[in-house]
């Protein structure tokens, strides 16, 4: 007796015999029948029981007819029945043999109660006593059973089918004959008499006598095989909506399109795709052999030891195979190693017919994967391990579940491939390299997003006259080609702006007029758009060592002095760009030579997982570490800031090192306004020019500084200065005045006397302008020292 069966076991003989045919089992009621008890037979080989042949144990059970010997000497002949235990966790796998004692049960059944039992059930029925020991089984359950009744009358239910669902159904059978309730179990299992599982309904209800006395349970199974796989398939199709498609990746959707199917409905399962062609979609037509791409493949096996190709790879497939029929019939085909459907295909590849056969794969399943009329590629689903070939109704599920995910491949492949374009866009808009000049040593790194992708993020170093630098960090608002246009369109206005010499907050404001003209032209029907931009836009000047910034609507820099600890430049914000009617407002700082500015945009700060704060923190803790190098800084910033996936936004990211001119780089020259100093003049810019060894631009420096100074005494107003400034490479002559009127090139005619110098000065330098000033103007010409040489 035990709690799962508090009823005498003695009614049954039972011997276990272990995997090398030892007796390690023996219970009372195979001593009442043979008469030696257990220390008589426990460890000895079971065959010295035999008085005959020895019989052969196959399969998950055996049942037959043997001759045992008794203790006294004389032959026992009985009906066996043996269930085969597989070893599980490490324990070894042993055999049940059971036999029933007629003696140890009533002489005869209750014919009413087996009767009546038998006539209230339509369907399989078997009829179990008090002692939940069977008495009586109609003709459809002896089908399922696979047994007589004869033989298995008086045994329990473990004992007649052994495996441990008949465990489980005892205990809730014993419920039943305790409480006197009927119990509904559902269950998925292969019964003997069986060549597969089937899904049951095991209805068990208490069968009383006249007087109201539970007398036994009655029990009667119904095969709901065809439902139950129908709520399976319908919940693997679910399970499908949900699981593919987390991703905009194409090679991840195809991953979770094979884990889905296994081991549910296959397997083994591929994925290969077809390559784009030039236009951006895959072939519309199809002449074997077929070049596909492996994207994914998953198995029950761990490793894929069935895969053939690695991801990644690309293979040709021949007619024959499943993959190039399958594509060309446009259908899902079904094939059979043992029909020979496949021998082609195996003679071709003998690594993989070799593959085949070492595992042991019958089947396979070619579906294509086809989504707004673009065939994308094939799944092909194969079994080995599961018996049973493919079945129409695995067709239409199969078709149902790839039909889904070919949407989501197809998704993620558009979204790849415009994600491609706007990032090659971004790419050739951003600048390919930072330009070197005398103000700044300057760094810069782009990420696009990890899941949203390329946005309209931006940065620029502009080179200015005088040797200033300025520096620009925008944000576009969106993502995708249309933000990637607008910050190209806003990258051009910036620099076009900054050649005329802007002043930061001015340069926003002009900047402002444009993204409202933008917004007007995105928009329809009288509604404006959604352009919309922040920007940051900084001028150094090396010579006076001082950096005016103003900004719209974008994050502070941050600023490390030598020697200092990393802060935030404290500046009006200003309204983001697009807004429209609001003024901006310039701050002004002096730097000391070798300060590192640090301008970003807000995908660097944003993260769940942490505030603003804490990202300032992270940003100061980087920079201040890793200042020496301005290109390890950035790496450094980026590590410690983004998580390991990838931004949530993409980022820009810019860190600029002030140099300086020492003084002695630069020569001044207050010149008041009489045409008789020019040749004076010339003669002290060519001693200044022999002072720092730059005599051979001296010829091309006189002429430009006669014509620029001449210009500024006859047409401009007082104070007039001249300056100079030299580094290794460039020389600039600057000279201010305060008039306000800016000069420009003409078209002198043959016989006028003036009218040439300026187009003199345009063919003598490098480049040329003016900008103007509070108090003026300053027309000032570049020569490459270089090109002097």
């Amino acid at each position: 007796m035990s709690p799962e069966y508090p009823f005498d076991e003695a009614a049954t003989a039972r011997a276990v015999v272990d995997d090398t045919g030892t007796l390690v089992g023996w219970n009372e009621g195979a001593r009442t029948l043979l008469g030696w008890s257990p220390a008589d037979v426990v460890g000895r080989p079971a065959t010295d029981l035999l008085a005959d042949a020895t019989p052969l144990f196959t399969g998950p059970r055996w049942h037959g007819t043997v001759t045992l010997r008794h203790r006294d000497g004389r032959p026992v002949r009985l009906w066996l029945l043996a269930h085969r235990a597989p070893s599980r966790n490490g324990s070894p796998g042993h055999w049940l043999v059971v036999a029933p004692l007629t003696d140890g049960c009533p002489g005869s059944p209750d014919a009413a109660l087996a009767t009546a039992a038998l006539i209230q059930s339509p369907c399989a029925v078997a009829v179990y006593d008090e002692r939940l020991r069977l008495r009586r089984v109609n003709e459809a359950m002896g089908d399922v059973i696979g047994l007589p009744e004869e033989r298995i009358r008086g045994l329990r239910l473990p004992e007649i089918g052994g495996g441990p669902q008949s465990a489980e159904l005892e205990q809730h059978m014993l419920r039943v004959l305790t409480t006197g309730r009927p119990q509904d179990v559902q269950m998925y299992a292969q019964t003997g008499g069986e060549a597969r599982a089937h899904a049951w309904l095991a209805r068990m209800a208490p069968v009383t006598d006249a007087a109201g006395r539970v007398r036994g349970v009655c029990l009667a199974a119904h095969d709901i095989t065809d439902n139950y796989l129908a709520r399976e398939r319908l919940q693997l199709v679910n399970e499908a909506s949900v699981r593919i498609g987390t991703t905009l990746d194409v090679g991840r959707t195809a991953q979770e399109l094979a884990e889905v199917c296994v081991p549910a409905l296959a397997d083994f399962v591929s994925v290969d795709l077809l390559d784009p062609q030039d236009g951006g979609d895959p072939p519309s037509r199809f002449a074997p052999p077929l070049s596909l791409r492996r994207a994914a493949h998953h198995s029950v096996n761990p490793g894929n030891p069935e895969a053939v190709a690695k991801p990644g790879e690309a293979q040709n497939y021949p007619a024959g195979s499943p993959q190039a029929d399958s594509l060309v019939a446009g259908r899902t085909i079904v094939g059979s190693v043992d029909g020979g459907g496949l021998d082609a295909w195996l003679t071709w590849d003998p690594a993989r017919g070799a593959r085949v056969r070492e595992i042991g794969i019958h089947s396979t399943m070619s579906v294509p994967i086809r989504a707004r009329g673009v065939t994308l590629g094939v799944a092909v689903l194969t079994r080995f391990r599961r018996p049973e070939p493919f079945a129409p109704d695995d067709v239409l599920l199969a078709e149902e579940i790839t039909a889904r995910a070919a949407v989501c491949i197809d998704n993620a492949r558009r979204f790849s491939r415009e994600r491609d374009t706007a990032l090659a866009l971004q790419r050739s808009l951003l600048p390919r390299t930072l330009p070197r000049t005398a103000a700044v040593d300057a760094a810069s790194r782009y990420l696009p997003a990890a899941r949203a992708g390329v946005g309209g993020d931006w940065f620029d170093v502009i080179p200015l006259s005088g040797m200033r630098v300025a520096m620009v960090v925008g944000d576009v608002v969106g993502h995708g080609v249309q933000a990637s246009a607008t910050m190209g369109r806003l990258r051009t206005a910036v620099r076009t702006l900054a050649d005329i010499d802007l002043a930061p907050d001015e340069l926003l404001t002009h900047l402002d007029d444009l993204v409202v003209r933008l917004s007007e032209e995105a928009g329809g029907e009288g509604n404006p758009g959604e352009v919309g931009a922040t920007c940051l836009y900084a001028v150094y000047d090396p010579v006076s060592r001082r950096c005016t910034l103003a900004r719209a609507g974008h994050p502070q820099p941050v600023l490390l002095r030598p020697g200092g600890a990393p802060r935030r430049v404290e500046l009006p914000a200003g309204p983001p760009l697009g807004v429209g009617g609001l003024p901006f407002e310039s701050a002004e700082l002096e730097l000391a030579e070798g300060s590192v500015l640090a301008f970003y945009t807000d995908g660097l700060m944003e993260s769940r997982e942490r505030d603003a704060d804490a990202g300032h923190r992270l940003l100061n803790r980087a920079l201040a570490a890793h200042a020496d190098s301005l290109d390890e800084a950035c790496d450094q910033i980026l590590h410690a800031l983004l998580p390991p996936g990838g931004a949530a936004d993409d980022v820009a990211l810019l860190l600029a090192r002030t140099r300086g001119l020492s003084a002695a780089q630069v020569a001044t020259w207050h010149i008041p306004a009489d045409p008789s100093l020019v040749a004076p003049i010339r003669r002290q810019v060519v001693r200044q020019l022999s002072d720092w060894e730059l005599s051979d631009a001296s010829f091309t420096t006189e002429l430009v500084v006669s014509e620029l100074v001449t210009n500024a005494i006859r047409y401009g107003s007082d104070p007039i200065r001249l300056r100079l400034i030299h580094d290794a490479a460039t020389l600039i002559c600057e000279v201010s005045d305060n008039s306000h009127t800016a000069p420009h090139l003409r078209r002198a005619k043959t016989w006028d006397e003036g009218g040439r110098g300026l187009l003199l000065v345009a063919q003598l330098t490098q480049r040329w302008g003016s900008r103007h000033t509070p108090d003026g103007k300053t027309i000032w010409a570049e020569l490459n020292l270089f090109d002097e040489e």
